[in-house]
């Protein structure tokens, strides 16, 4: 006689992960969807992005994560159920493919070319394009995974299962980031939170929220703690904005050349990058099916490529730039009290110029101009706790919904909602500013 167990486990293969050991992946609908081009491409984009140059053990990717966060919701949602919310088969295939699927919507590199390739447009909004695309040929359940993703599900607990201040995603980015960082400060009590987690009211009805119950609340301020040290120790640690600046300054080169129709100094650029950085493209084009499909072929392997090909381009400021990264050669970044002057700025840019030109990279006509992409300035903000993304949901002793930073008996957890603000500046580590 064949054993329950076994039956299960012919129903499901299994992933071995260093951060939640085995993955159980059920055939029927999830094993598919692991298999189609839009989760495998998430294997060649990091997850953090530059953050590889700055953090060695860093080189995970947008894949891990994503099955790393169906796992998580398929624990989560054994522990619901087990506390009396009534989850049909086709709601949990619902909502482990929506938490599978919740990152494909990312640019090369992650958060670095999220909004370069297509602009003013959140990768949440091109997963959700992407997960209706799969919908309309699919059909149930990802029509109800689609549902949960963007909110419109009548039994809202969901929704916040995939989208909130602990779904799984901010959950298995923050274990996975800190083990694999080697931050120890960023590691969460991730099996306490998940274990206190309940649905108020219980029947997860419409209007219904994932809460936590009143002896979790330690583990979730924990979590917004590691959060904002994560945070600051390594998603804006100062390499890594260094990093961003130098990326982005060399795709607005490339972007440059191309609009002059120099197709000799970006030679070697692979098609499905051109594609992007040779137009203007807006979240209204990701209608047409030729940008979705372009979207989906491109990834971190199309940057690479490139930079290498550029490390030799005929265009001296294109090649110092992509050998820059592909060399670790990064800008420093210095974090300032105040927003520097046009003034300052004016004089710093006059410095990297003539350095431009005393290294032959540059002259005199066009030093200034090409200054530009060596000297950058920018914000680097977060909040740990931003209450404008919806609240985190306690249940009190009495059994009555509560909003944490209410009820928090540490004063740090109200300090966790303000917005910290840094002002930033980065440029050659040969030159210095005295900033």
């Amino acid at each position: 006689m064949i054993s329950a167990a076994t039956m299960r486990a012919a129903d499901s293969v299994y992933l071995s992960d260093p951060v939640h050991g085995f993955i159980s992946v059920p055939r029927d609908v999830l094993l598919p969807l692991l298999q189609t081009p839009h989760v495998q491409r998430l294997r060649r984009i990091r997850q953090l992005g530059v953050g590889f140059l700055v953090f060695p053990g860093a080189e995970h990717s947008r894949f891990t994560h994503a099955t790393g966060a169906m796992a998580l919701m398929q624990d989560a949602l054994d522990i619901l159920e087990g506390k009396g919310t009534p989850i049909s088969k086709e709601e949990r295939q619902a909502a482990m493919a929506a938490a599978l699927l919740h990152d494909i919507g990312h640019a090369p590199f992650s958060h670095t070319l999220e909004l370069h390739l297509i602009q003013d447009t959140p990768h949440e909004a091109i997963s959700g394009i992407l997960i209706k695309s799969i919908a309309d040929k699919v059909g149930p359940p990802l029509d109800l995974a689609l549902a949960m993703f963007n909110g419109s599900y009548e039994r809202s607990f969901f929704h916040d299962l995939i989208a909130s201040q602990l779904d799984m995603d901010r959950l298995d980015y923050l274990r996975r980031d800190s083990h694999l960082t080697g931050v120890i400060e960023g590691r969460i009590g991730l099996e306490r939170i998940l274990h206190t987690m309940c649905v108020h009211p219980t029947s997860g009805g419409p209007g219904s929220h994932v809460a936590v119950e009143w002896k979790g609340i330690y583990a979730v301020e924990n979590m917004l703690i590691a959060r904002h040290l994560m945070y600051w120790q390594v998603y804006l640690h100062k390499a890594v904005v260094a990093g961003d600046q130098l990326l982005c300054s060399v795709i607005k080169r490339a972007r440059k050349w191309l609009a002059e129709g120099n197709d000799d100094a970006i030679a070697g650029m692979t098609p499905p990058l051109r594609f992007f950085l040779e137009r203007t493209i807006h979240k209204s084009d990701l209608a047409d099916r030729s940008v979705l499909n372009t979207f989906l072929r491109c990834d971190d392997t199309d940057v690479v490529g490139s930079l290498k090909a550029w490390a030799s381009s005929p265009d001296k400021i294109l090649a110092d730039l992509a050998q820059r990264f592909l060399q670790r050669d990064m800008f420093r970044c210095t974090f300032l009290d105040v927003e520097p002057p046009e003034c300052k700025m004016g004089g710093w840019k006059e410095r990297i110029a003539d350095l431009l030109c005393v290294k032959g990279l540059s002259t005199p006509p066009c030093a200034i101009e090409d200054a530009t992409y060596y000297l950058t300035k920018g914000r680097a903000r977060h909040a740990a706790y931003a209450r404008s993304e919806g609240p985190i949901r306690v249940v009190n002793k009495s059994g009555e919904l509560c909003e944490l930073s209410g009820i928090a008996d540490t004063p740090a957890i109200e300090a966790l909602t303000n917005f910290v603000e840094k002002v930033f500046v980065c440029y050659p580590k040969e030159i210095d500013l005295a900033v």
